[in-house]
């Protein structure tokens, strides 16, 4: 049996870890790796245009199976290249091993072309960031990356010289078993004593849920229905927790509707379930908050918390609400639900009028008729800017659904290239890209990807021939919009010149069709939707001091349009309440 190098001995590892593709683009330094890969019937390379896309697939692909993903870049430039998607992947708890290809080992240092420092370069996007400058270095080092990746939640980046990775690997290598899941945390019994009595204490208990409810929502609708608590949360929590949950108050922050702004601040204990919420202007500074988090880091670091408590949500909720008293006044809970369902009421009644004659259209309504038709188990990758306010307010979800974007780091061009990692872990599940033009224009060359490997993702593009969200942070300054305009082509002739399915859609009427037609193709599609640009008002009851710069902007945003299906939720979560 020929003696492996160290490239083929760390793709053989890379496999052991589960890892079924490496996303990048070829060259030199990278070479030798690419080259074991395609030796390896195990492991797949998937060639895209960009770098900055390959971090983004993995990103996305790891999000949607939990499991270990990867990406290379060749040396200096290439390597550069993915710390954007980089940057999203670690700030989502994405586990994503990145492979940073090196210029020669003898001329590091040296001033060598193409020369760059990845061990300083990759330092704050990642868990573990270390280079392989010996052969003996393997597989420890690889091992070690790998359980940093998927032990902690996030990126490892491994750098590594071309000659090295062509170098025989070493005979006697230490190899073990290579840890591929995380374990639950539990907290300590005096943290769940504590709650505990907080909870019995408290008339008034709201629960805010972020990503960390995943996996927890049957336990988050016990305690709910055992202590008559609102339900409200994050734009990330949004997937794991609105479905099937009759204390449903909305989502709070830049995007929030509904009531749970009031909910949260006229409690008397709020709970924070796995958010590392960003915007401390819209949480209490009067009442009582406990953080339960997996990572201790975040607990208190938006607000000052009366109880922090180390551990997952599912387990911390097992131990709690068998011990909690039940409580049987549901005066807050039911006025929280009517303010609720009256907020979404006003919105929806503006959005109702005359929209399906409305020319450019709404884009509230393309997201509206797009969450009608998707899949039940569809899943949405959504650009930053207007495409997160869309997807914030209309889609639905039920368990099934997935929606991932850049909602931490907020990297424009995100879509486009997460849907691609999410349709390459299953070809025969529907995967919708929301794409702005500001966005799409950016990486709109791995639309390409998808005609070379033949991913049958549907680009649904919001082309308002705008920066929508920046024209609307200018607004709000007092600004005239300057810079914001883009002279975009006909999108969906660009498509069908790449080789895929393009449509382009410029009255109500066509948008069904059009997205039906696009659904049933069977390779890449891309609706260019015509929008309106002017589709934003500001309302008065968000004080311009609450927040400042973008979060300010943001944070007055009100649709035209209303939350699609959300009203009906709502109102059938008033059943039970009794007339006031």
């Amino acid at each position: 049996m020929a003696k492996q190098n160290v490239s083929e001995q760390f793709v053989d590892i890379l496999v052991r870890a589960g890892v079924k593709r490496l996303y990048g683009v070829v060259g030199d330094s990278l070479n030798p790796v690419v080259d074991a890969i395609r030796r390896n019937a195990a492991i797949d390379w998937v060639q895209v245009r960009h770098e900055e896309s390959a971090a983004f697939a993995a990103g996305a692909e790891a999000q949607i199976t939990g499991s270990l993903a990867a990406c290379a870049g060749s040396c200096g430039p290439g390597n550069l290249h993915l710390i954007n998607g980089l940057y999203d992947a670690h700030r989502s708890m994405a586990p994503v091993l990145a492979l940073a290809s090196h210029i020669p080992s003898s001329e590091i240092g040296l001033g060598y072309f193409q020369e760059t420092h990845p061990e300083l370069l990759f330092q704050e996007c990642s868990h573990y960031n270390e280079m392989i400058s010996n052969p003996q270095q393997m597989p420890r080092l690889l091992q070690t990356a790998i359980q940093h990746a998927i032990g902690r939640g996030g990126v490892s980046v491994v750098s590594m010289p071309g000659d090295v990775a062509s170098r025989p690997a070493p005979e006697k290598s230490i190899e073990h078993a290579l840890v591929t899941s995380r374990p639950t945390v539990r907290p300590g019994d005096g943290e769940i004593e504590k709650l505990c009595r907080m909870v019995d204490e408290a008339k008034r208990v709201t629960l805010f849920c972020g990503s960390g409810t995943a996996g927890a929502h049957a336990e988050v609708m016990e305690f709910a229905e055992r202590v008559k608590s609102p339900v409200g949360h994050a734009l990330r929590g949004k997937e794991w927790i609105q479905y099937d949950n009759p204390y449903d108050v909305g989502m709070s922050g830049l995007l929030g509707y509904g009531a749970a702004y009031e909910a949260t601040n006229e409690c008397d204990l709020l709970i924070l379930l796995g958010t590392d919420f960003p915007y401390n202007a819209f949480l209490p500074d009067d009442v009582k908050i406990v953080q339960v988090d997996v990572r201790p880091e975040r607990l208190g670091r938006r607000s000052k918390l009366d109880l922090a408590v180390w551990g997952d949500v599912r387990e911390t909720l097992r131990c709690l609400t068998p011990r909690v008293k039940a409580k049987t006044d549901r005066k807050f809970l039911d006025r929280m639900l009517k303010k609720h369902a009256d907020a979404l009421e006003g919105v929806v009644k503006a959005y109702t009028r005359k929209v399906e004659k409305h020319v450019p259209i709404h884009p509230e309504y393309v997201a509206s008729v797009l969450d009608e038709l998707a899949d039940d188990d569809a899943v949405f990758t959504v650009d930053t800017g207007m495409c997160n306010v869309w997807a914030a307010r209309y889609l639905t979800p039920n368990g099934k659904r997935r929606v991932i974007g850049s909602f931490s780091h907020g990297s424009m061009a995100n879509a486009l290239p997460q849907a691609i990692g999410a349709q390459f872990v299953d070809r025969n599940r529907q995967v919708v890209s929301m794409s702005g033009d500001g966005g799409f224009t950016m990486l709109m060359g791995d639309f390409l990807t998808l005609v070379q490997y033949n991913l049958p993702v549907k680009v649904v593009l919001f082309n308002n021939s705008s920066l929508g969200m920046v024209e609307l942070e200018m607004l709000v300054a007092g600004l005239p919009s300057f810079g914001t305009t883009n002279k975009n082509p006909d999108f969906a002739a660009v498509a069908r010149a790449a080789g895929a399915y393009g449509v382009r859609v410029e009255k109500p009427k066509q948008l069904e069709g059009a997205l039906k037609d696009a659904f049933k193709h069977k390779g890449p599609a891309l609706v260019d939707v015509v929008t309106d640009p002017n589709a934003l008002s500001i309302p008065p009851k968000i004080s311009a001091d609450m927040v400042s710069g973008f979060a300010l902007s943001a944070s007055k945003i009100v649709l035209d349009g209303g939350v699609g299906r959300m009203l009906q939720m709502a109102r059938s979560n008033l059943r039970n309440v009794p007339r006031i």
